[in-house]
């Protein structure tokens, strides 16, 4: 699944300062072994089609 990545943020100034990118999960109603289960999946996921919705 989808973590937390670590770097590091640089300024105009080039001064360092630790800083982390979250992932953009949504929760949603998705179709999981033939049923409906609300499930947490990413936005590229659920773009290019990866992840079938339930309605």
């Amino acid at each position: 699944g989808k973590g937390v990545s670590f770097g590091i943020q640089v300024s105009h100034s080039h001064r360092r300062s630790n800083r982390t990118w979250k992932p953009n999960v949504k929760r949603v109603k998705a179709i999981v072994d033939g049923s409906p289960k609300y499930i947490y999946a990413c936005t590229r996921c659920l773009r290019s089609g990866k992840v079938t919705r339930a309605v």
